[in-house]
């Protein structure tokens, strides 16, 4: 027999669409009764669970045309990672990213495992406060370089990218895409809880930064190790002897990058930016590029154009996922499967409990891959279930927490997460393979601080008087009844 080989990630993708089509043909369809809440988003009402009275199947032509429909719901993600590969490969035509990486060649050539901590914590810290994710794409060609550079491969750039980003998601004190929501529908105060978080910070960090730098330790001693050794690097190889000398011009572009993330993180927070103004904010940092490189408006054109092209496969992957969450929304199962995941919860102990939500809330993620998307669908039926198993509120928001956070780090519906393994040219299965470790050393880790939190009782302090959902819960019972 001929050794396993791993699909292409497009073949992967599309058997994940055939699998979800051929679920909608067998899980029951249904819904939950739904109201809209002050924000205008609408959340699901406990308890009023029913299945569709007459149900339909898709089709396999539903299945196709599923997939533009997808590129099309999908398109501020791919617009958004088309325009940032132009605008970075017109970046790189000037020199200046070639500098940065000699220069910080000089600072960390001989350090590689304090750059993995400084990338894996800022990136933590960043998601934790302000919710970065897809800010952090651009960052991965450059450390894709330097990895390079410094003896190590593109999966150890990727992996600490996506360790800071799925942990900082994972136990954030503030994320205001995330917490907050989750903390407004459990009717606990906003950012109540955040001694805890804050305390299991740094050994969550620690241990997405052992994970990264065990491997990459194995790659500088013996490059055959590399899990991505037959894969070309995006930016070819390399040695420091290349890189130019950071100039004044380089300077200013890159101040001016900083300047550009600081206002598109200000304004995401602020003003609501998403991804068409984060393409438009880039746009303008291009811009600015073209008139301080030093390089003609042709050259930058044409170097546009590349770095565009470079970047159409990763488009497509993104699109493709999307139709996976597409047919299951199609298919009317989606409320089906979180109702058929939770009612198990309520005929076990407290603790079981409290990771079983962790669980569920990992398995939820691949067909709701939008955080404030899953606690809209999700916490409204986990709220009254840690009622009914005495369980504190803010306990249910945490395994919210870790299993939205820390799947996104590995679930192929994850446009973001897609966007950044495919600007680094690794395909998913390599990915998963690297990432499946990390994941299990988290879960036991998170797994443990909910038992704990469930036995001291983390929360009790703000749980609500009255329970606003619960009551729901028991209104409805009455009118079936």
């Amino acid at each position: 027999m001929g050794k396993f080989k791993v699909p292409h990630t497009l073949t992967l993708l599309f058997s994940m669409m055939v699998i979800a089509m051929i679920a909608t043909w067998i899980v029951p369809q249904g819904f939950f009764a739904t109201e809209t809440m002050a924000n205008g988003r609408a959340v699901v009402v406990p308890g009023t669970f029913s299945l569709v009275e007459e149900r339909s199947y898709l089709t396999p032509w539903q299945l196709l045309t599923a997939i533009p429909r997808a590129f099309a719901s999908a398109q501020d993600v791919i617009f958004f990672v088309m325009i940032l590969g132009g605008v970075l490969a017109v970046a790189r035509a000037t020199g200046t990213v070639d500098a940065l990486i000699g220069r910080l060649l000089e600072r960390f050539g001989s350090r590689p495992q304090m750059l993995i901590f400084m990338v894996v914590f800022c990136f933590a810290m960043a998601s934790s406060f302000i919710g970065t994710a897809g800010e952090y794409i651009p960052f991965v060609l450059i450390l894709v370089a330097l990895c390079k550079a410094m003896r190590l491969d593109a999966m150890t750039a990727v992996g600490m990218t996506v360790a800071g980003y799925g942990i900082g998601y994972g136990i954030s004190a503030v994320n205001p895409f995330t917490l907050v929501i989750a903390q407004q529908i459990a009717d606990i105060p906003i950012l109540s809880g955040w001694e805890l978080r804050a305390a299991i910070f740094l050994p969550f960090v620690l241990i997405g930064f052992h994970h990264v730098w065990s491997y990459a330790k194995k790659v500088a001693q013996d490059p055959s190790q590399s899990m991505v050794k037959d894969l070309p690097c995006p930016l070819g190889d390399k040695h420091a002897v290349d890189y130019p000398n950071l100039n004044w011009r380089h300077r200013l572009i890159l101040g001016s990058f900083v300047l550009t993330i600081g206002v598109v993180a200000y304004n995401i927070r602020v003003n609501g930016w998403y991804l068409y103004e984060l393409g438009a904010a880039f746009i303008a940092w291009g811009l600015f590029v073209v008139m301080v490189g030093n390089i003609s408006t042709d050259t930058a054109a044409k170097k546009f154009i590349e770095g565009a092209m470079e970047l159409t496969t990763t488009a497509v992957l993104i699109g493709v996922a999307r139709g996976i969450s597409l047919i299951l929304e199609d298919g009317q199962i989606l409320h089906s499967l979180v109702h058929g995941m939770s009612m198990p919860l309520s005929f076990v102990g407290a603790e079981v409990a409290a990771v079983g939500m962790l669980f569920i809330q990992t398995l939820l993620n691949f067909f709701i891959p939008s955080g404030s998307g899953q606690a809209y669908v999700t916490m409204p039926l986990m709220v009254p279930l840690s009622d009914l198993l005495e369980i504190p509120r803010q306990v249910a928001v945490l395994a919210y927490q870790f299993g939205d956070g820390f799947s996104n780090m590995i679930i192929p519906t994850n446009a973001i997460l897609m966007g950044i393994i495919g600007i680094a040219g690794i395909p998913y299965g390599h990915w998963f393979r690297f990432c499946l470790p990390l994941m299990v050393k988290l879960m036991l880790a998170s797994s443990v601080v909910l038992v704990l939190a469930v036995l001291f009782n983390f929360g009790a302090d703000v749980q609500p008087a009255d329970l606003p959902l619960q009551s729901k819960v028991q209104q409805h019972t009455e009118q079936v009844n």
